[in-house]
């Protein structure tokens, strides 16, 4: 884990569900720049990761993310990088995210294939806590 990521608690909260859409903001401490976004189109997932400055502008480096290459399964879905994200991060070509869930637990993973990068967070969806704040860029 970087170190961005000791600086307090990590909570993700499913701000929006829909049939087609969902959007789950992940603060790390006071820093509520993250939101996953997973959208469902013809059968396959697109994960993007929206990052926001606390003025609710776009980072420079956002929307990045990738499509399910297949119909994956309920509780796992894989998304490799997708061409936007190599032409915004070149580096991220061997990026690979992968989301599971279960009953009591929420798991978001990234490895850098060819390198040592692997960042892990799981959440324990049995210990509910309060609904934080909107993230940047929402309104409450």
């Amino acid at each position: 884990m970087t170190d961005a990521f000791k600086n307090g608690p990590l909570v993700m909260h499913v701000r929006l569900c829909g049939d087609t859409l969902i959007k789950i903001p992940f603060f790390v401490g006071d820093d509520k720049s993250r939101t996953w976004v997973l959208k469902l189109k013809n059968d396959r997932i697109l994960l993007k990761h929206d990052h926001r400055h606390a003025d609710g502008s776009e980072d420079k480096v956002t929307q990045y993310g990738g499509w399910t290459t297949n119909t994956g399964q309920a509780g796992l879905q894989i998304f490799p990088a997708d061409q936007e994200t190599v032409n915004l991060l070149p580096a991220a070509v061997g990026n690979i995210w992968w989301i599971t869930i279960d009953k009591t637990h929420f798991t978001y993973n990234l490895r850098r294939i060819g390198t040592d990068r692997l960042f892990t967070v799981r959440f324990d969806l049995s210990k509910p806590i309060p609904t934080p704040a909107a993230p940047w860029g929402w309104k409450d």
